[in-house]
């Protein structure tokens, strides 16, 4: 039982050297904030998953433009991703009509240079944090390893002051380097899913987006007509 208690995952920790204790500390605060980061981005993505179909089932219910524009511009704070792109677009045609401009070509490019810029906008938000996820999922498991290979060292050191070397004598060693790896993959492996997972939701949505902005720009044209 005294050993069991001794190769806990606890006594382990606090018994690690100086060094192992600041890479498992690091490697913690590195979980802590990338879980942080997945509940933030993962209920960011529902949200805009579901303004974008909300939005969508409005302006393609043949609603007045006017009307969705003007919805949009009293509250762009709090309207979606989307409704932003299509409120940014409607804004340059608008003011592109109010000064008469005689060539068609030129009101367009206006709207959609408008509807890309709001769509680069929007996206760099839906993947603001993804880099750190993706920094975590591939760094997390080779800090662990230095921590791993400096226990290690560690161990076989301490074995030069002893006449006769015996597992009992190396095991608390090796558990305690092998315990930074154990930590570091606990770090890295959720961050690789999330990332992987948010990174697909992202471009579907960005994919839905740019199908927006050439469908729109379509109805735009017809209406500078």
């Amino acid at each position: 039982m005294n050993n069991a208690q001794d190769l806990s995952i606890i006594s382990l920790v606090l018994n690690a050297s100086l060094l192992a204790q600041a890479v498992m500390a690091l490697l913690l605060l590195l979980s802590l904030l990338s879980w942080t980061y997945i509940f933030r981005k993962w209920f960011a993505i529902r949200r805009a998953t579901s303004q974008t179909e909300r939005f969508e089932r409005d302006f393609w219910s043949g609603g007045d433009l006017q009307t969705l524009y003007q919805s949009a511009a009293n509250s762009r704070h709090s309207i979606g991703a989307l409704e932003r792109i299509f409120e940014s677009g409607m804004r340059e045609f608008l003011k592109a009509k109010e000064k008469r401009l005689s060539d068609p070509g030129l009101v367009l490019d206006g709207a959609r240079r408008a509807m890309r810029a709001a769509f680069q906008r929007e996206l760099d938000v839906l993947e603001s944090n993804l880099a750190f996820l993706a920094s975590v999922g591939s760094v997390s498991p080779y800090i662990g390893l230095f921590g791993t290979v400096w226990g290690i060292m560690n161990a076989f050191t301490g074995l030069s002051n002893v006449q006769q070397a015996t597992l009992a004598s190396v095991a608390p060693g090796i558990a305690e380097a092998l315990t930074a790896t154990a930590i570091g993959l606990f770090a890295a492996i959720p961050a690789v899913v999330a990332y992987n997972r948010y990174s697909h939701d992202i471009d579907r949505l960005a994919s839905r987006f740019e199908t927006f902005v050439e469908e729109f720009t379509n109805i735009l044209q017809r209406q500078s007509h």
